[in-house]
């Protein structure tokens, strides 16, 4: 699946929990983050903390991969 916004994240993350049979309040205290913060990041709230929203889709078992650009083709001078 294609992340490129913080709603894509957290329809990630509620899907994910739904499939695991898990509510927002099972999730929130599995993963030791308040059920406030699930609430906003399954809503793809943009503020939402990055190592928070890591933890709690490391919990469901999401790995997210970075692809790094091509190198450039131009010789550094």
């Amino acid at each position: 699946m294609k992340v490129t916004t913080a709603v894509d994240i957290g329809n990630l993350i509620r899907a994910t929990r739904k499939k695991a049979g898990l509510t927002q309040a099972e999730l929130a205290a599995a993963s030791g983050i308040g059920e406030r913060f699930i609430r906003e990041l399954e809503k793809g709230k943009p503020s939402c903390q990055l190592e928070k929203t890591l933890w709690v889709a490391q919990m469901l078992g999401i790995k997210f991969e970075a692809i790094l650009p091509p190198p450039s083709e131009e010789q550094p001078k």
